[in-house]
C-alpha cells in the first residue's frame, strides 16, 4: 500500500513542504514518484519518518539523524534506545507536572490562610528542570551566535563531526599537559594553544572578548561540561577558563 504526500502530511502532522525538503536533502525520499510528479510513500518510508520525528523530539540535528539512519543500525535496537530516552524525558516531565501542581497548591493554601510565607521549601520550585548554564547563557545573551553555531553543526557530515571531536579531544589533552607541567596560563605556548581554540570556536560563531570569557565560565559553571574536561585532568576546566580570560583581554578587547 502507498500513501500520497498529502496523506503522509495528514497522518504525521509534518507539512508537505517539510516532506519535500526531506526528499531534497536525501533524508526521506519517497518510494516512487508518479507520472504526475506526485510523491508516494510506502510503509518503510512511514517507519523512517517516525524515526526522524523521534530524533527531532530528542533534539538531534538533521545531519545527525541522516548519519544514524544511514548507519545500517538495527532498526529495533535504535527504536529501543529512542524508547529509553523518551522514558527518561517522560519521567522528567512528570516531575515538572508535580512541581507545578505543588506550587499551585502551596500558593492557594497561602492565599486562603493569608500566610505571607506561601512556599514551604523554595528549592522544590525547581525540581525537574534541566540545567545547562552553557547553553542557556549563549542562547539568551547571544541568540544570533547560538543560531549560527547550530546551523553550522547541522551542515557537518558524520565524518566531519567525528574529525572535529578528535581535534577537540587532542587539544584538551595538550592543555592538560601544560597544566600538569605547571605551565602558567599566561605562558606564550599556552596562549598560542588558546588562539587555536578560539579559531576553532570561530568555525561556528565569532565571540568577542566578553562572549569568549563567558564561554570559558560555562566550562566551569556547567557541571556536565566541567566533568567532561576534568575527566581528562582534574582542574582542566578552571585552567582553560583562566587561559581564555588572558587571551580575551590581550587579543579580543
Amino acid at each position: 500500500m502507498a500513501w500520497s504526500i498529502a496523506d503522509v502530511a495528514r497522518m504525521s502532522g509534518v507539512t508537505s513542504r517539510t516532506l519535500r525538503h526531506y526528499d531534497e536533502i536525501g533524508l526521506l525520499p519517497p518510494a516512487w514518484i508518479g507520472s504526475n510528479g506526485h510523491r508516494n510513500y510506502e510503509e518503510a518510508d512511514l517507519l523512517r519518518l517516525q524515526q526522524i520525528l523521534l530524533m527531532r523530539e530528542l533534539d538531534l540535528g538533521l545531519r545527525e539523524i541522516q548519519a544514524v539512519l544511514d548507519s545500517q543500525a538495527d532498526q529495533v535496537a535504535v527504536l529501543r534506545e529512542h524508547h529509553r530516552r523518551l522514558l527518561r524525558e517522560h519521567d522528567r516531565l512528570e516531575t515538572l507536572v508535580r512541581t507545578v501542581e505543588r506550587t499551585i497548591a502551596e500558593l492557594e493554601e497561602g492565599k486562603d490562610s493569608n500566610d505571607m510565607e506561601k512556599i514551604n521549601r523554595p528549592e522544590n520550585l525547581f525540581e525537574g528542570f534541566e540545567h545547562s548554564p552553557a547553553e542557556a547563557e549563549v542562547r539568551e545573551r547571544w541568540p544570533k551566535a547560538w543560531e549560527e553555531s547550530r546551523q553550522a553543526i547541522e551542515t557537518m557530515t558524520a565524518e566531519d563531526q567525528e574529525q572535529w571531536q578528535r581535534e577537540v579531544t587532542a587539544q584538551m589533552i595538550r592543555f592538560a599537559e601544560f597544566m600538569v607541567a605547571g605551565t602558567p596560563v599566561v605562558d606564550p605556548a599556552v596562549q598560542v594553544e588558546v588562539g587555536a581554540h578560539h579559531q576553532g570556536i570561530c568555525r561556528f560563531w565569532t565571540p568577542n572578548a566578553v562572549a569568549y570569557k563567558g564561554l570559558g565560565r560555562t566550562y566551569v559553571d556547567d557541571p556536565q561540561i566541567r566533568a567532561n574536561y576534568d575527566k581528562i585532568a582534574d582542574g582542566l576546566a578552571v585552567y582553560l577558563r583562566d587561559a581564555m580570560v588572558v587571551y580575551a583581554d590581550a587579543r579580543l578587547s
